[in-house]
């Protein structure tokens, strides 16, 4: 989808669409660029020319890092769009996300974190999130 394309709707007061369509193509850097505001929390990495989003967390214990991705992929899973979810050590949460039908990102990765932001999680994070 191409930055033309992309409507100036808040992210979070939108849905996924399905990732099927004919029409979906990835953004270059420069489309994603002007989304990054909304998301400001997650980093825009090119992971060998894949664009993704990734964004990471400090839970309290392991246990709360599996509750935390219980809650990520009940919004995941209403949104019929599901990111790559890492555990890491013990305690640190790292989501990354990109459209794998397409091979980058599209306004569905962007919504997507948008809604992670929202999330009510603050009660398993050892302390302030961190990038």
């Amino acid at each position: 989808m191409s930055a033309s394309r992309i409507s100036l709707t808040r992210l979070t007061d939108k849905k996924c669409v399905p990732c099927n369509l004919k029409e979906l193509r990835p953004m270059n850097e420069d489309s994603a660029q002007t989304l990054m505001p909304q998301v400001p929390e997650w980093n825009l990495v090119n992971d060998a020319g894949i664009w993704k989003l990734r964004r990471s967390w400090t839970v309290k214990t392991f246990s709360k890092g599996l509750n935390f991705f219980r809650i990520v992929a009940g919004l995941a899973e209403s949104e019929g769009h599901h990111p790559d979810l890492h555990l890491v050590g013990w305690n640190n949460v790292i989501i990354e996300i990109w459209t794998h039908a397409i091979g980058g990102l599209t306004e569905n990765d962007f919504i997507l974190a948008a809604k992670i932001d929202k999330l009510d999680v603050v009660d398993l994070l050892r302390r302030k999130p961190c990038d």
